[in-house]
């Protein structure tokens, strides 16, 4: 519940690779044992679209510097938009 859990949340799914069907059973098991929404959704994100695999395929066919602001872009509105559902999980 604190504020650096999103993006600590974002930093740990860097490293890690899953598919978008495969990280369903991951986000599930998260909730169960009291992750915040928002944290859940910030992690899972970047589990998929940001880990260092995409990264290494997309190197094929990006420059270094177009492919470091894709991944600062994605880094940051991944952390928005898990503390904005964190925000808006007292609500819901």
């Amino acid at each position: 519940g604190q504020w650096w859990s999103v993006p600590a949340a974002v930093l740990i799914g860097i490293p890690l690779y899953s598919n978008a069907t495969g990280i369903i059973p991951v986000m599930e098991s998260l909730l169960q044992h009291g992750l915040p929404i928002g944290t859940t959704l910030a992690f899972c994100m970047s589990t998929v679209a940001a880990s260092f695999p995409e990264f290494i395929l997309l190197k094929q066919v990006m420059q270094w510097r177009l492919l470091a602001i894709v991944f600062a872009i994605l880094l940051i509105s991944f952390t928005l938009v898990g503390w904005i559902f964190n925000g808006l999980s007292p609500i819901l």
